[in-house]
């Protein structure tokens, strides 16, 4: 049984967006994964340190993946309500979460870490990050790539020919290396992702704030109602995710 335009978005605006969770929408949208497997790499790199820092954490979930933590594991995070969920999720681990504003600097000392790691991080500080690593010490991490489904934001905002360029892998690369890191290895993938109803796209706007800012039902309402109507002739709204997987080292 097909349900109306009204109807889905009245579900999609009644349902929490709290946490980062996308379990709602599971039957309604899709996600490609990169093909590298962050979690794995992430732990094998883990289990070789003594000491090692996991940068905007969120509630913990991907560093709880790993099969064993270093003697030494830390995770910073600045949304109150990840930072109680990481809690709860990574102290009986043995890591212990420091609640930091994501701005520099990092609440740590100098040298202090072999490694620091980070999935998806909002902002990326590279000379905090050079700081707090020892001499020979790695940065592992997955980053959101340029114009992540970019087909939506231009959907709703029209063409973004700057913002395009934002993230870009080449750009994060050469800020690296003016904070004094080596690339080891940088990957790039561009992933596909569909929507499958007019719930959906709207779930994913209220809960990942920053892919048309200000977004809200009534604001985008015709836009909206144009977007179901497509749908519902032509089949899932196809977006495409952008992924980099960076491993940069200090220098010996």
């Amino acid at each position: 049984m097909s349900h109306t335009f009204e109807e889905l978005v009245a579900e999609a605006e009644a349902v929490s967006v709290e946490g980062w969770d996308f379990s709602w929408l599971e039957g309604r949208a899709t996600e490609e994964r990169p093909s590298w497997g962050y979690q794995r790499l992430m732990s094998e790199r883990l289990a070789t340190v003594s000491a090692a820092l996991d940068i905007q954490t969120g509630g913990g979930e991907v560093l709880a993946g790993a099969a064993r933590l270093p003697a030494t594991m830390v995770a910073t995070e600045s949304w109150p309500p990840n930072v109680a969920k990481a809690t709860r999720l990574l102290h009986p681990l043995g890591a212990v979460v420091v609640a930091d504003p994501d701005e520099p600097p990092l609440p740590f000392a100098d040298a202090a870490f072999d490694l620091v790691t980070s999935r998806h991080p909002a902002t990326v500080w590279w000379p905090e990050i050079a700081r707090v690593l020892r001499p020979g010490g790695t940065y592992f991490a997955q980053h959101v790539g340029p114009a992540t489904v970019f087909e939506l934001v231009e959907y709703f905002l029209g063409p973004q020919p700057e913002a395009r360029r934002k993230r870009h892998p080449d750009d994060e690369c050469a800020q690296a290396r003016a904070a004094g890191l080596e690339i080891a290895d940088v990957r790039s993938e561009r992933l596909r992702m569909e929507f499958r109803d007019i719930g959906a796209v709207v779930y994913f706007l209220r809960k990942v704030i920053w892919t048309v800012p200000g977004f809200t039902v009534d604001r985008y309402r015709d836009r909206l109602r144009d977007l179901h109507e497509r749908i519902e002739r032509e089949g899932p709204f196809v977006a495409h995710s952008s992924r980099t997987l960076i491993e940069a080292r200090k220098p010996a």
